[in-house]
């Protein structure tokens, strides 16, 4: 690695896992995972499926505990806080974005969109101000009083990226966000994401699985044209976004690296993602539910 990729040991990290071991069942899901999300950078997490990417970013929520090692949010290990402390963190300082739609039904968009806000009981007038400034954000202003049946799947998508960035959290977690959209979606979105990361100094975790969406995320910025538009470009090789990639391997972090280094990579794990065999399939591995009460030990 570079100067540029090298750690800064002066900075907290925005978030830092240590030797992270987690385990289901007798299904050992990480093992020994340790890295660091530096402030402003966004980390894409890949792998095959069954990987543990997902469980990677329950565990940086702090939806459960590691079996063994220490995840730390700015700083502060986030298993040894209690519930209450938890809570305020993701809602200070974490937005979360995950694969399965998320709406309330009951809700309107407007009510959506502020729910965060809301549930941190921020004052009205900072609320609405706040949810008609990310509706704008995410191209939905015009749908503020719409019910969440008569949005199609790319508004719906939008939207839990609205309610997710609204206040801009300097953390955001993304598990695969694209998932099932089209490509004229699929590109909005990620659009979206690249004006948040560049305009709000976000630090992310970011899950996929989609190659094209590591380069383009890794490769574009978001710039002001001179009619005043934002417009996302393709950036100059001295002027990339600040990204690295995190590759697991059946639970093993088996690569860190730019992306440049990812693409050229000839470690195997690294070989089956970027460049796939010709009617060659990832294996699926099986993860048990992380929700299940018979944790297996990660020492086992």
């Amino acid at each position: 690695m570079g100067p540029a990729n090298m750690p800064d040991a002066t900075v907290t990290p925005a978030i830092e896992f240590c030797h992270v071991s987690v385990a289901f069942d007798e299904l050992r899901v990480l093992r020994d995972v340790s890295f660091v999300l530096r402030p402003n950078e966004m980390l894409f997490i890949t792998g095959a499926s069954g990987a543990g990417k997902s469980v990677l970013l329950h565990l940086a929520a702090g939806l459960f505990p590691p079996d063994t090692g220490r995840v730390f949010i700015q700083g502060h290990e986030i298993s040894a806080l209690g519930e209450r402390e938890k809570l305020a963190i993701r809602g200070d300082r974490l937005g979360l974005v995950f694969q399965d739609e998320a709406l309330f039904t009951g809700l309107d968009v407007y009510d959506n969109a502020a729910f965060r806000l809301v549930e941190r009981k921020c004052p009205e007038d900072k609320v609405d101000a706040a949810v008609r400034e990310i509706l704008g954000f995410v191209g939905l202003e015009q749908e503020i009083e719409r019910e969440i049946a008569e949005l199609s799947g790319g508004m719906k998508r939008r939207l839990e990226l609205a309610r997710a960035i609204i206040g801009w959290p300097p953390i955001m977690l993304f598990d695969e966000p694209t998932t099932g959209l089209d490509p004229i979606n699929s590109r909005q979105v990620r659009d979206i994401i690249i004006r948040a990361r560049e305009f709000h100094q976000m630090s992310s975790l970011f899950v996929t699985k989609v190659m094209d969406e590591i380069e383009y995320l890794a490769t574009r910025r978001a710039r002001k044209s001179e009619a005043g538009d934002i417009v996302i470009v393709k950036a100059d090789a001295r002027q990339l976004p600040q990204t690295r990639v995190l590759v697991l391997d059946q639970g093993d972090a088996v690569f860190l690296g730019g992306h440049e280094d990812f693409s050229n990579s000839r470690l195997p794990a690294v070989m089956r993602l970027v460049h796939p065999r010709s009617g060659a399939t990832n294996p699926n591995y099986y993860t048990a539910d992380p929700w299940s009460k018979k944790r297996g030990s990660a020492h086992e």
